[in-house]
């Protein structure tokens, strides 16, 4: 099989999230098992687009309602990445170097959309399937089964995952005329609430829909900012995929951002390496329990009860444990988190931004991750951290449920609480103390969680035997 992936993120080339390492991953364990995976995205102008070779494979230009727009398609030329990486520039519009937050973020993806399809309307030999990533790409399904000039493509299958339905992509119906010229009987299929929604157009036009985790397909039904009744409605096309990391980049034996790696065998002492080195750093005593949050300081991963989450287990539980926060997001978040450096100084500590290296050391020397997110479809960070013996401190939500069994249950191997509160939070900063401090059972369960397979291997053959049910 051919399958071709459309994505407005890809690891490393340009990453917000886990959709980057999704997209990242996933085509190269397709390809490992035989089939042809290629990624087309944005053409940023990221430092991996500087650094790597090109050749121009395709140039052609269209509509964006009605402004005329040339675009250019250029691919990685040596492989680097274990699969065809092809990205798309068009002036004006893509070549910026972050991935969103501009205004003119519509016009940017629509008009990405827009040349990806009209670039496969000139191949010679059409994909075998077209998977399309969130709201960015999910108008895709929707012009190959109802845009005039690309309906001689409507029979190639397409998928889209929703790794967050959160974010639609909304438009105002003054920007129709955006999309190639398509069936106006068809209004209904983009309609949402009066306005042009792309992921429920995504929905209801792909061939399958898929979500990055069991219990997040079940808890769209019930929270999905508004399209709760469409994934009812659709719910027969709907399948839950597991995330699953790349064990390449994600190997503490191996990992090129650590310079004290280890195994299972010498996870004692890797660890405590990583750890000494971590708290030099940031002014933290090594002998104590190492608690980490890294991520966007938002609502959906609630950020905002952490503070107080904090505040209160240094407070009640006499500092017997550090803190060390890696992320960025909202302002008022990121001041409160920068304000407690100085009040608890010694036992906390926060670096406000994002880094790629720091985060790999954090999943290396802490002791406990922090993810007490409201909304979390699959995540990745509780697998990372689980791969370097680190261990996931969670609430019951998404992916979190899916992957993590509170110590307490048999043949547990984490911590897990219900709700978002600081109350809640604080309680299980104080079972994971408890365990930490039963060294026997806590290093058993270190050991535990790097022997889990969180590969893609699994999740891979799951999508391929999807996409091979659309193809009999």
């Amino acid at each position: 099989m051919e399958i071709l992936h459309v994505s407005a993120e890809c690891y490393p080339v340009a990453k917000a999230g886990g959709l980057g390492d999704v997209v990242g991953a996933l085509p190269k364990y397709l390809n490992a098992a035989g089939h042809i995976a290629k990624v087309v995205m944005p053409m940023y102008r990221t430092k991996f687009l500087y650094e790597n070779k090109w050749e121009v494979v395709h140039k052609g230009s269209s509509y964006l309602g009605n402004t005329w727009f040339d675009y250019t398609v250029i691919k990685e030329a040596t492989n680097k990445l274990g699969f065809d990486l092809y990205l798309v520039d068009i002036n004006g519009l893509l070549d910026r170097e972050k991935i969103y937050s501009y205004d003119d973020d519509t016009e940017r993806f629509t008009s990405f959309q827009i040349a990806v399809v009209d670039w496969v309307s000139h191949w010679v030999d059409k994909p075998d399937l077209i998977h399309v990533h969130d709201h960015h790409t999910a108008l895709i399904p929707f012009m190959l089964k109802h845009c005039y000039q690309y309906q001689h493509m409507e029979n190639i299958p397409t998928v889209l995952t929703i790794h967050n339905a959160q974010y639609q992509g909304w438009m105002g119906w003054d920007k129709a005329d955006y999309i190639p010229h398509w069936d106006g009987w068809r209004w209904g299929v983009l309609d949402w609430n009066r306005m042009i929604n792309p992921l429920a157009a995504g929905i209801r036009s792909a061939w399958k829909v898929t979500t990055v985790s069991w219990s997040y397909l079940h808890e769209m039904r019930q929270e999905s900012n508004g399209l709760e009744a469409l994934f009812e409605y659709e719910r027969g096309k709907c399948v839950g995929i597991l995330n699953g990391i790349d064990v390449d980049v994600w190997n503490p034996e191996t990992d090129s951002y650590l310079d004290d790696h280890y195994s299972i065998e010498t996870l004692a002492k890797g660890k405590r390496a990583n750890k000494e080195k971590l708290c030099q750093e940031f002014d933290l005593n090594p002998d104590k329990p190492l608690f980490v949050f890294i991520g966007r300081l938002v609502g959906e991963k609630a950020a905002d009860v952490l503070p107080g989450a904090i505040g209160d287990s240094l407070h009640y539980m006499d500092q017997r444990m550090n803190f060390l926060i890696l992320g960025s997001g909202e302002p008022e978040v990121e001041a409160q988190l920068s304000d407690m450096r100085g009040y608890w100084m010694g036992y906390y500590n926060s670096k406000i931004g994002y880094n790629e290296k720091l985060s790999h050391q954090m999943y290396a020397g802490a002791d406990f991750l922090l993810m007490p997110s409201r909304v979390e479809p699959c995540g990745l960070n509780q697998l990372y951290a689980m791969r370097y013996g680190t261990v996931p401190v969670v609430r019951r939500t998404g992916g979190l449920r899916d992957t993590v069994i509170d110590y307490g249950e048999p043949e547990g191997y984490g911590v897990s609480f219900n709700h978002a509160t600081v109350g809640d939070i604080t309680n299980a900063v104080y079972r994971s103390l408890v365990l930490y401090e039963d060294q026997m059972r806590f290093d058993n369960i270190r050991r535990q969680l790097m022997e889990k397979d969180f590969s893609w291997d699994i999740s891979a053959q799951q999508y391929i035997d999807l996409y091979k049910s659309l193809l009999t």
